[in-house]
């Protein structure tokens, strides 16, 4: 009973802080989606009205319905961006798996000269700052007639995402025992056969956070979209910054599209929440 009183102070203390953080990182996204509902005058009426008093879905509408240059090519420029953003993002998702895996599974498994070289390697490439790679970048991709598709951002996202996917699945297969896949090739299974039966479907988690690590990052890149399209491929990010303008900033529309556009990863956290941590806790028991 003492022990339990004299600890009651440091969990007051540790709830606190929890609801401080939670408070602090939830408050600026429920004002954004305030915002989003909000009216102009609402939102600029002077005493501040937290919740506002004529709630509409305009703001959304406008963003669908576009200019009608857009809509006389199929789709408003603000779902082409969402078109872009999700062709962009599942293409570099499905690649950095594949081969992500794959790598993460020769690094961790075989034995070959170089092996601890080339992980330096391809985690160095993750370190170095974006910025000193857009010029070359630009070359590459304008010598190749990439720039401004869809094909050329898919490349750049791999060569960022392609290492975090390798890095967090070397830990979680090197924390699966060796034992089981001796097994499974004792018993006649090919390499990989007893990676696709044996070690793939324990490593679920492992595949679901990189997954999901891999959808966020390619969904909210920025820097890259920016500099290497115009208008085919630009993406959701991209398009958002464009509501700032000369003649001001709309901040109802930029409000609405963050939200639309932040739905996806906030959905995908909290679905995955369980298989997040498990993937990132087992998966660092082994470095």
């Amino acid at each position: 009973m003492k022990r339990k009183i004299h600890r009651l102070p440091g969990r007051v203390l540790l709830y606190a802080a929890v609801l401080l953080i939670a408070a602090w990182v939830l408050a600026p996204y429920a004002w954004l989606i305030i915002s989003s509902i909000s009216t102009k005058i609402d939102l600029l009426s002077v005493p501040l009205k937290w919740l506002p008093p004529r709630p509409t879905l305009e703001n959304y509408r406008s963003l669908f319905a576009g200019s009608e240059s857009a809509l006389s090519q199929g789709m408003s420029f603000f779902s082409r961006s969402m078109l872009n953003s999700l062709v962009v993002t599942f293409s570099s998702m499905g690649v950095c798996m594949v081969f992500g895996v794959l790598t993460a599974y020769a690094v961790a498994r075989l034995v070959f000269p170089g092996r601890r070289l080339s992980l330096i390697l391809l985690m160095g490439s993750y370190m170095m700052p974006p910025i000193a790679i857009v010029i070359p970048g630009y070359i590459i991709l304008k010598s190749l007639g990439l720039l401004d598709t869809q094909f050329g951002l898919v490349l750049v996202n791999v060569t960022f995402i392609l290492p975090l996917v390798v890095w967090i699945m070397r830990g979680f297969f090197l924390s699966i025992p060796l034992e089981l896949e001796e097994a499974a090739r004792i018993d006649g299974s090919s390499r990989i056969g007893a990676l696709l039966r044996i070690i793939l479907p324990l490593s679920v988690p492992g595949l679901v956070s990189a997954g999901v690590f891999c959808f966020i990052a390619s969904w909210n890149e920025y820097l890259y979209a920016f500099l290497y399209t115009s208008m085919q491929a630009r993406t959701l990010p991209v398009l958002i910054g464009e509501f700032t303008t000369k003649v001001g900033t709309d901040y109802l529309k930029m409000a609405a599209a963050g939200v639309v556009a932040s739905a996806p990863p906030v959905l995908l956290a909290l679905v995955f929440q369980r298989f997040l941590i498990r993937g990132l806790t087992e998966g660092a028991v082994k470095g």
